[in-house]
Formats: structure tokens, C-alpha cells, sequence
């Protein structure tokens, strides 16, 4: 197999291409679904999908990650693993099937069987994409990826807006689940060509176990902590509401996913290259640490103070409810775009171990916090604001067990290097008190509260001094 050679900046700007092209028309999508679907038809959806996900957890277990870090990996050992990876795909698949019988009971309401076992489809692809997508990543396709991931995207909603418009409901969703991982799985196969092989060998099973291992525990630790707010407030709250929660959890990933999407995902396979080197590999990540603070406080910033223009353009008045909830779920943006590069960390440092071993304290934290949210005042804005902030607590474990114990640096220095950052966010929260319009069509507001922020941002930036570490970030 051909190795490629990408530099961050590189990868992460082929990653961008498909990721933003995706993003344009995800944008339009959700406008036009928005319309078409109501808040309980999402709450439908976000309930399977808890439990979907909690599967798809089994369907990886650490597979696709092992086979990147592994260098030692021959084309014969990957085979293997993509055996044993079909074996369990048809596993999980046949016991999410007969999973949602249970779903069903536990809400309530026998709609969630059907949808259970049309999305046993969807889990079964998923399972036949983990090995050939980590293949892709360590020949770093990046390139095929971003064209992979965008002519799937269209495909897949083309249908869905279809099914919508006819009056599918929620079914349209499911659907749209089921295509893209049927998709993915067709173009996996085109390019990867992975061979089943009829003889087993557990042999190459055996040898990832230690690394993968530790990274499928701490998969299935983020999972609660990323879904028990879904699960509970669908039982608790009810579905409508779920829905709107849903809707601004899932707006508030858009800047999570596709700022710091552009390099989270081309950072293990290149930075496992100097696994060796943990002073490199150091030096290169708090470059890329540094620029996922700065774009995450801009983004925070116009996400809170333009929540209401935004949901209104975006989903229309019927998702008034969202508006509160999406500006407290934004308050913890910037530490989670953050966040979401320490597992590409620990993974080129090889220390899974470590990862789950902080993932269990997060995981509590959260759990914690979901709890609190969920029973001491029963709404979503409730819950909104305790999710905020475990995110903000989590990032303070993740990067004091990445810094402290795996890079064996001073936790202390690196809060002081990112100290100008805090004040930056600072200075821009507080700006937003002095806006002083008005205005009461959304468009014009938008722009008009965007220019203002940014504004203040940028000074701030470049008073700090960090405006020409960060543009030099971008194109070093």
C-alpha cells in the first residue's frame, strides 16, 4: 500500500474542500427539513439513534484506530481484521433488530420498532465501513474521503428531501441513515477492496487488543456521556421536547464538527508518524490547540449572541423553544472544539490507557451533570446548561491527564500559554453588552451583530499579540 506524505496544513485543507461543501449543503438541507418535519419527528429519531449509537460503539472497538497507529500491520493481518469486523457486523445487526422490541416498551410507543429494525440495516453497514474508513486514513486518501463523504451526502438527502415532501416523517430520517452507510460501504469496497477470507485467524486480533481495547472502553464511556441527556430527556421531558433539544444540540455541533472537523480527523494518522518524537509531536499539536481556541471563542461568541437570528433563519419560528437552549449549549463551544482533538493525542502517543482512564472521570462528570439537569428542574434549558458545563469540566481533566501524565509537561505552563485566550474571551463576552441596535428583521440583524463581534475579536487578538501566532498557524 502506498504511503502518502501530508503535512497538517495539507491534509487539513483537502479535509475542508468536501468538509465545507458538505456543510453548504447540509445548511440547505436543514432549512428545507425544518419545514418539512416537526420537533416530535426529530424526537423520534434522536431516541433510536441513542441507542444505535450504542451499538455502532461494538461495531469499531478501537478496529479502525489500531489499524492506523499499527505500522506493523501487513495487508493479510488488515484482511483479518476486516473478517472478523463482518462477522460482528451481522452480530449487532441481528440483536439491535430484535433490540427494539425493547425500545418500544421502555417509551411506550410501538413506533420506535419499525424504525429499530430499518436502522439494524444502517448499523450493519456502519459495522463494514470501520476497517476499510481506517485503511483510507492510514494510506491518508484524504483526498477520495472529502469526494467520498460529499457525493454521499447528496445522494443520501436527495432521497430523504423526496421522502419528506411525500410525508415520510420521521421515516425520511431513517432512510437517510440507512443510504449514506449503504453508500459509504459500496465506495469502501470500490477502493479498499478488502478481502473476506473464508479461514479465520484471530491471530491479528490478539496483537491489537491492548491498544485497541483501551479505546473501545473509552468509546463506550463517551458514549453515555454524550447520549444519557437524549435517553432521559425522551423519557422524562418527552419527545417534543427532545426534539427541540435535539435540533439546538445538533446546530450547536456545527461549529464544533466543522471547525475543528477540518483537522481532528487527519491528525492521527500524521501525528502517529512522530510517536517516536514526543517533543515534535508536542511542539506541532499546541500549534494546532492554539488555532482550535481562537476560531472556538469567535465561534462561541456569534453563536450566543446571534442565537435567536440564527435558529429563525435556520429552522423558522416553530423552533422558538430552541433559541434558550442553543445559546446555553453554545457556552462550552470553544472548549470542546479543544477537546476534540486530545483523543488523536493520546492515540499517536499510544497511550489509550490513559484515555480511558480520563474518560472514566469525564464520563462520571457528565453523568453527574445530565442527572442534575435532567431532575432538578425537568426542562431542556435546565439540562442545557449543566451539559455546558461538563463539557467545560471535561476539558479541564482531558488536557490536565494529556499535558501532566502523557506529554510528561507542566499542566501550570500550558494554562499560562493559553492564559491570553481566556482574556480574549473575555473582552468579547463582555462587549456583547454594549451592542446598541435594535433591529428586528433576522438577516439584517445576523450581519449586523456578526460585524460587531468580530470586530471586538479581532482587536482583541491582535492586542493580545496572538493574532500573528494564529495566522501564522493557519499557513506555517
Amino acid at each position: 500500500m502506498d504511503k502518502k506524505v501530508y503535512s497538517i496544513k495539507q491534509a487539513a485543507i483537502i479535509n475542508a474542500i468536501g468538509k465545507y461543501s458538505k456543510v453548504v449543503l447540509s445548511i440547505v438541507v436543514e432549512i428545507v427539513l425544518a419545514r418539512l418535519l416537526t420537533p416530535h419527528d426529530y424526537g423520534v429519531v434522536a431516541v433510536v439513534t441513542v441507542f444505535t449509537t450504542f451499538f455502532a460503539i461494538f461495531s469499531d472497538m478501537g478496529l479502525g484506530t489500531a489499524v492506523i497507529q499499527r505500522k506493523d500491520l501487513t495487508e493479510d493481518d488488515i484482511n483479518q481484521i476486516y473478517t472478523f469486523s463482518t462477522y460482528l457486523a451481522l452480530v449487532l445487526a441481528a440483536l439491535f433488530f430484535f433490540a427494539s422490541y425493547a425500545i418500544a416498551a421502555f417509551y411506550g410507543n410501538n413506533v420506535y420498532v419499525g424504525i429499530g429494525q430499518l436502522l439494524s440495516i444502517s448499523l450493519f453497514f456502519d459495522t463494514m465501513n470501520m476497517v476499510p474508513n481506517g485503511v483510507l486514513n492510514r494510506n491518508k486518501e484524504f483526498v477520495m474521503l472529502a469526494v467520498r463523504t460529499l457525493v454521499v451526502y447528496v445522494l443520501s438527502v436527495v432521497v430523504t428531501i423526496v421522502l419528506a415532501f411525500l410525508g415520510a416523517r420521521y421515516y425520511a430520517l431513517v432512510i437517510q441513515s440507512i443510504l449514506t452507510s449503504f453508500f459509504t460501504f459500496v465506495w469502501n469496497q470500490k477502493t479498499t477492496k478488502l478481502k473476506f477470507q473464508r479461514k479465520y485467524n484471530g491471530e491479528p486480533i490478539k496483537r491489537i487488543l491492548g491498544y485497541s481495547g483501551f479505546q473501545f472502553l473509552f468509546n463506550l464511556l463517551n458514549y453515555f456521556s454524550r447520549n444519557l441527556d437524549n435517553l432521559l430527556a425522551g423519557k422524562f421531558i418527552g419527545s417534543t421536547q427532545l426534539g427541540y433539544y435535539n435540533k439546538a444540540y445538533t446546530l450547536m455541533q456545527y461549529p464544533v464538527s466543522n471547525l475543528s472537523g477540518v483537522i481532528t480527523p487527519v491528525l492521527h494518522p500524521i501525528l502517529s508518524d512522530y510517536q517516536n518524537d514526543k517533543e515534535t509531536l508536542y511542539r506541532k499539536y499546541m500549534y494546532v490547540v492554539k488555532l482550535l481556541t481562537a476560531v472556538g471563542i469567535w465561534a462561541e461568541a456569534v453563536c450566543v449572541f446571534c442565537g435567536p437570528e440564527i435558529i429563525h433563519i435556520m429552522y423558522g419560528s416553530r423552533w422558538n423553544e430552541s433559541i434558550v437552549c442553543f445559546q446555553l449549549l453554545a457556552i462550552s463551544i470553544a472548549t470542546q472544539m479543544i477537546n476534540s482533538s486530545g483523543g488523536a493525542a493520546f492515540q499517536a502517543l499510544g497511550n489509550t490507557r490513559l484515555l480511558f482512564t480520563q474518560g472514566i472521570i469525564n464520563t462520571l462528570v457528565t453523568v453527574l451533570a445530565i442527572l442534575v439537569g435532567i431532575f432538578s428542574g425537568k426542562t431542556i434549558f435546565s439540562l442545557a446548561l449543566w451539559v455546558s458545563l461538563s463539557f467545560l469540566a471535561n476539558f479541564v481533566v482531558s488536557f490536565f491527564f494529556l499535558v501532566q501524565f502523557a506529554f510528561k509537561k507542566s499542566f501550570l505552563k500550558f494554562i499560562w500559554e493559553m492564559s491570553p485566550y481566556i482574556l480574549i474571551g473575555i473582552v468579547v463576552a463582555t462587549s456583547t453588552a454594549a451592542y446598541p441596535l435594535n433591529i428586528s428583521n433576522s438577516f439584517v440583524s445576523l450581519v449586523a451583530k456578526g460585524i460587531y463581534i468580530t470586530t471586538f475579536y479581532l482587536l482583541a487578538l491582535f492586542l493580545s499579540g496572538e493574532g500573528k501566532m494564529v495566522f501564522k498557524s493557519i499557513f506555517k
